[in-house]
């Protein structure tokens, strides 16, 4: 099995982000990600109502850091440390040395590349320096861009789930794409 210690995250550069730890202070950035009706449109959890909610998002990264399942990463621009963004290889599981891949991005910062290069940064640190053999991602089936920048990024589509999902009264279905990680 596994052995992973994700208390403290290190810091990730990209050639324009730095991927540092999520902090208290970036529950203002999160909650106004979270409450905007097109970031969370293909995310099937409820839109943040208020800072309460970005804090239990916090919360739940941080809890998921200390029992080793989740590595959460704010996203900022070089320069810049506000919080732009979060990516996650999350629910991670240990006896099976894989995680399953999580983000979102600020409107603001949509069509610029930024989350390709973010996603590149962590699945390679996540199967250099976590020892994870693959990864997946879940999206809704509607969500091209999501779609296209996991095959930028080396994912394939392993599963087409045939509405799977009951959200919002709707029955929505999700792909799932894989990655293993270099021999």
């Amino acid at each position: 099995m596994l052995s992973l210690n994700l208390t403290t995250l290190p810091t990730l550069f990209t050639p324009r982000l730095v991927l540092r730890e999520l902090h208290i202070e970036d529950a203002f950035e999160l909650f106004a990600m979270r409450s905007d009706p097109e970031v969370m449109r293909f995310v099937h959890r409820p839109r943040a109502e208020s800072i309460d909610d970005a804090v239990a998002f916090l919360t739940r990264a941080q809890d998921g850091q200390s029992d080793n399942t989740c590595a959460q990463w704010a996203i900022t621009l070089k320069g810049d440390d506000t919080c732009i963004g979060a990516i996650a290889p999350w629910r991670i599981i240990p006896e099976h040395h894989r995680g399953e891949l999580g983000y979102t991005l600020a409107r603001a910062h949509w069509g610029k590349g930024l989350m390709s290069e973010a996603i590149a940064t962590v699945v390679d640190h996540a199967f250099s320096a976590f020892g994870l053999h693959s990864m997946e991602a879940w999206t809704d089936a509607r969500n091209a861009a999501s779609m296209r920048v996991l095959e930028k990024n080396g994912f394939k589509r392993e599963a087409h789930f045939k509405e799977n999902i009951l959200w919002d009264g709707n029955f929505i279905d999700t792909m799932v794409f894989g990655r293993v990680a270099p021999k």
